[in-house]
C-alpha cells in the first residue's frame, strides 16, 4: 500500500504568520492571510485570500477557509476580557466566505467543531459553541453562545438560535426560524418560534434508517406530545414502551439534558406523521 505524500506547507509571501503558529504539511495559506498567535493548522488544511486564523486556534486535518472568513477571532461576549480561550476544529470542514468563529469566554474555554461539517457563507457561531460531526449550517444562520448542534443537524438559511439551546442529532431547522427552546432529535422544525412539523424523513432515509427505526421513533414522539404528559412522566413511559430502541433512548438522554425546555406542536393532536405530510 503506497503512502501518501504531502507537499511542504506553501504559503504566499503576502501572508503575516506569528512565529509561534505550528503548519504541517500540505497546508495552503493563500495571500493577505493572517494567522495568530499559537494557531496549529492541520495537513493538507487551506486557508483562503484575506481571511484570518486568530490566536489559539486549532484547526485539524483537510479543513477549507475560504476568503474573507474569520476564524478563532475573540468572543463577542460583552463578558469577554481578554482571557487566552480557544476555537478547536475538528478535519475535513468547510468554512466559507465571510463565516466567524469566535473563541471562547473565559479562561480555558473552547467553542468547539467535529468534523465533516459546511458553515456557509455569512453564517456565524458564537463563544463556548459546540457544533457536532456532519453538520450543515447555511447562509446567514446565527448560533447564539453555549448552544449545542448534534451530529447530522441540518440549519437553514437565516436561522437564528438563542443562546443555550440544543439541536438534537438528524434535526433539521428550517430557513429563516427563530429557535429559543431544545429542538430533539430527528425532528423536521420550522416557524417564528419554531415548532415541530413531523420527522425528518428524508434525512432518517439518507443516513440508512430502517422503517421499523423510523416507526418507534415516530411512535414515541406521539407519546410524548399528545398524551397531555409531563416531560418527565413521558420518559418513564418511553423506558417502558421502547426499553430496546436505542434511538428512542438518544430521544430520553436528550429530553433529560433539556434546561430551556423543548419545542412543542401548536395542534397537540395532530400526529407526528400527519404534521409532516402537510
Amino acid at each position: 500500500m503506497r503512502r501518501r505524500v504531502l507537499e511542504p506547507p506553501q504559503i504566499h509571501p503576502t501572508a503575516m504568520i506569528d512565529p509561534t503558529a505550528r503548519i504541517e504539511t500540505g497546508v495552503v495559506i493563500e495571500p493577505y492571510a493572517i494567522i495568530g498567535r499559537h494557531v496549529f493548522l492541520g495537513e493538507g488544511t487551506r486557508v483562503g485570500a484575506f481571511s484570518v486564523v486568530g490566536d489559539f486556534t486549532t484547526l485539524g486535518a483537510r479543513n477549507r477557509i475560504y476568503h474573507h472568513a474569520s476564524v478563532g477571532t475573540e468572543s463577542q461576549d460583552l463578558k469577554f476580557s481578554g482571557e487566552q480561550s480557544y476555537l478547536i476544529v475538528g478535519d475535513e470542514n468547510i468554512i466559507r466566505e465571510y463565516v466567524t468563529l469566535n473563541r471562547a469566554t473565559g479562561a480555558g474555554e473552547a467553542t468547539r467543531v467535529g468534523n465533516r461539517s459546511v458553515f456557509m457563507a455569512y453564517s456565524h457561531l458564537a463563544h463556548n459553541s459546540t457544533v457536532g460531526d456532519n453538520c450543515v449550517v447555511a447562509n446567514a444562520a446565527e448560533i447564539g453562545g453555549h448552544v449545542v448542534i448534534e451530529d447530522y443537524a441540518i440549519l437553514g438559511g437565516l436561522v437564528a438560535i438563542h443562546q443555550f439551546c440544543r439541536i438534537g442529532a438528524h434535526a433539521i431547522i428550517g430557513a429563516g426560524s427563530k429557535v429559543v427552546q431544545d429542538v430533539p432529535p430527528f425532528l423536521l422544525a420550522d416557524g417564528h418560534p419554531v415548532k415541530p412539523h413531523g420527522l425528518n424523513l428524508v434525512g432518517l432515509r439518507r443516513h440508512g434508517f430502517t422503517g421499523q427505526e423510523i416507526r418507534d421513533i415516530e411512535r414515541a414522539y406521539d407519546w410524548l406530545y399528545h398524551r397531555s404528559l409531563r416531560v418527565e412522566q413521558a420518559i418513564i413511559g418511553l423506558r417502558k414502551e421502547f426499553p430496546q430502541s436505542p434511538h428512542v433512548a438518544q430521544i430520553i438522554s436528550f429530553l433529560e439534558q433539556a434546561e430551556r425546555g423543548i419545542i412543542r406542536p401548536r395542534k397537540r393532536k395532530t400526529s407526528c406523521s400527519r404534521m409532516e405530510k402537510r
